[in-house]
């Protein structure tokens, strides 16, 4: 049966591959095998720029030519790798042998010996994963969360203005604004942002064990240990893990994911309360012809958009959790249980992406309601209090916060004109009671 939206398992390869389907270049099995065979490829260039003795005589103009088989890599090379993976049954051992048939046809037969030279399967694996991940964060990832930071950018420009009654404990209080709100998400996003951009993409390259034995052993006057440096990070983009076990510790890879938790987590906060907002009537949603807002009552336009962000965002959480917990725990010098972990890695990516898109369209139908929350704020004229006893306060009178509190807390309607006839009962000079009537819910707003 050939896969479709329809029979796929997961809903990212099913019914959100329009939204997922950009990482497919960086997380499938065949974009796995296209960068283990680019990281082979680049190793016995390396061996060769070296060079090591037996690769003295190699052509160097041939390297383009060995270049153009990861560059030009396709679906049909990949099945040929499954191919011979059949046989082998090791995934990393059939690329070597993929590689040594397109030596074989470039006629460097002489050569093919050093693919894979000193190396275990983890010494690719550790460097094609991390290379992936990078590549990934930086053409998918950091560009739909920047679309999700720059849009609430450009929401906090727009309601920079407008008025709005804060609610802390789900009570009023003192009055915000309503781009400064939305704002405080742009400040976490960016923060965290930094954080991400900051970590380290490491990569392990030492040989079975870490310690470069087999290289050591066959050419023990070379410096493999500045070799392994010099091909992670100068070749491939990436840290140098060392020393390190037989894989890499992926401590470096954990708090990646958890500064991924994060940034999911602050988008999350984000779509709780836009969906309180619009259960507040704060903002409508604009309506698209033809949709249906429920299959029984008529009348509903629901906040699906960012409920949906919420459920895929939390999924991707739980899964960055357990990578985070689970991958920098070994037994010993390795354990084969990170292997099919890893194999996961996009998920979450997919689950973070499928959820930054769905808050963007949620905040693309926002239509601001600015009668509803005019309202609200002329029912709450009890939220000047604050403003009314700090400046007394200020100006010595005597308890004023127990003056305040008789007032407030009543279950009577607090007004406009039951606040200026509160200020009016006060004995203080008539400059300060003209100061105070002057405050009101709209401009005590602050900063």
């Amino acid at each position: 049966m050939k896969l479709t939206a329809l029979n796929a398992i997961s809903p990212i390869d099913g019914r959100y591959r329009g939204k997922t389907k950009s990482l497919s270049a960086f997380f499938s099995e065949e974009a796995l095998i296209h960068y283990r065979v680019r990281v082979e490829i680049e190793y016995f260039i390396a061996l060769c720029e070296l060079p090591l003795p037996q690769l003295e005589n190699i052509n160097h103009s041939l390297f383009e030519d060995l270049r153009s088989i990861y560059k030009h890599f396709t679906e049909e090379d990949a099945k040929d790798i499954k191919e011979i993976e059949k046989t082998t049954n090791h995934d990393v051992k059939a690329v070597e042998y993929f590689i040594k048939k397109e030596f074989d046809r470039l006629e460097i037969q002489d050569y093919k010996e050093f693919i894979h030279f000193g190396l275990t399967s983890q010494d690719i694996n550790n460097t094609s994963i991390p290379l992936s991940i990078k590549e990934a964060i930086e053409k998918v990832y950091l560009p739909s969360l920047d679309e999700v930071i720059d849009r609430l950018k450009e929401l906090t420009e727009e309601y920079k203005d407008v008025s709005m009654l804060a609610r802390t404990h789900g009570q009023p209080a003192s009055p915000t604004r309503l781009g400064k709100e939305i704002a405080v998400f742009v400040n976490r996003l960016e923060h965290q942002r930094e954080t991400l951009v900051n970590i380290p993409n490491a990569a392990k390259f030492g040989g079975a064990t870490g310690n470069f034995n087999a290289h050591q052993v066959a050419y023990p006057k070379q410096d493999w240990k500045a070799f392994g440096k010099t091909f992670v990070e100068e070749q491939l983009g990436l840290h140098h893990s060392f020393p390190t076990t037989q894989i890499e510790h992926y401590d470096y890879f954990a708090a990646l994911c958890d500064a991924m938790k994060r940034i999911n987590t602050i988008i999350i906060n984000l779509d709780r309360d836009l969906w309180t907002y619009i259960s507040m009537d704060y903002f409508k949603q604009k309506i698209k012809e033809g949709e249906v807002g429920s299959s029984a009552m008529p009348h509903k336009v629901n906040p699906i958009d960012f409920e949906n962000s919420e459920g895929n965002l939390g999924i991707a959480n739980a899964l960055f959790n357990y990578l985070a917990e689970k991958l920098p725990i070994s037994r010993l010098q390795r354990d084969l249980t990170d292997s099919t972990v890893l194999r996961n890695v996009g998920t979450p990516f997919g689950h973070s992406l499928i959820g930054f898109q769905s808050t963007l369209k949620g905040l693309s139908k926002l239509l601001l309601n600015e009668e509803k929350i005019n309202a609200d704020l002329e029912r709450n004229w009890a939220v000047v209090a604050e403003a009314i006893q700090t400046i007394l306060r200020r100006e010595g009178f005597a308890n004023p916060y127990e003056a305040l509190k008789e007032l407030t807390r009543t279950n009577e309607i607090i007004n406009q004109s039951s606040i200026h006839s509160f200020i009016d009962q006060l004995e203080i000079d008539s400059k300060i009671k003209a100061e105070l009537k002057t405050i009101t819910p709209f401009n005590y707003t602050g900063i």
